[in-house]
């Protein structure tokens, strides 16, 4: 697989071009930019340019300069295609939680141990994305088995396989534990969870 998304394109519109023009207002804190005379000219000279052709060439220069996207997909990339998508969304997952600037409105009844009111939204959220990351992690992971897996005691007897392969030994049987329904049931609750969230919160993964 190779991707290559590149950033959104700018908007460069009649206010730009004031601001161009207009450069030295810049210096000027905003509380104070109300009073003067230029600044006053500076909107109003921006919005005859929004009546005009130039914003029509602008609104054609940003069509025209579209995002480049650029994706191949190889046939290993289906194999377990689940497993490729993790690969992708556990980085941009992050990222998205160190950089974003808002969060949304989620419902209550996804985080039941969090204290429903008004000032837990964000904490709601992060909670909520700290359990779809670590449902997308569990996918990568090729040994999850250790999750429901537990040693044997001491006075216990490894259950063995009815049939015993050539390379399937006894040590290796010790080695793996016993296989504990009720974790197993737990995490795969969470893992089951986690991807529900995922699919109805998809819309609200922005920053």
């Amino acid at each position: 697989m190779k991707v290559s998304i590149g950033k959104y394109p700018d908007w460069f519109g009649p206010y730009h071009i004031a601001d161009v023009i207009f450069f030295w207002l810049e210096k000027w804190p905003d509380e104070k930019l109300l009073d003067r005379w230029d600044y006053r000219l500076h909107d109003k000279f921006a919005e005859w340019l929004t009546s005009t052709w130039v914003n029509d060439l602008c609104q054609w220069i940003y069509d025209k300069n579209k995002r480049k996207i650029k994706i191949q997909i190889d046939p290993y990339d289906t194999w377990s295609m689940d497993h490729t998508l993790s690969l992708i969304i556990v980085p941009m997952l992050k990222r998205l939680k160190e950089t974003k600037h808002g969060y949304p409105i989620t419902d209550k009844e996804d985080t039941p141990h969090i204290p429903a009111d008004d000032d837990a939204y964000e904490k709601r959220w992060d909670w909520i994305m700290d359990e779809i990351i670590w449902t997308h992690e569990q996918i990568i992971d090729e040994c999850e088995d250790k999750n429901y897996y537990v040693p044997y005691g001491p006075d216990e007897t490894p259950k063995m396989p009815e049939f015993m392969g050539e390379y399937l030994t006894k040590e290796i049987v010790i080695g793996w534990g016993k296989f504990d329904q009720e974790k197993h049931d737990a995490y795969y609750a969470r893992v089951q969870n986690g991807l529900r969230l995922f699919g109805k919160y998809y819309r609200s993964l922005w920053d």
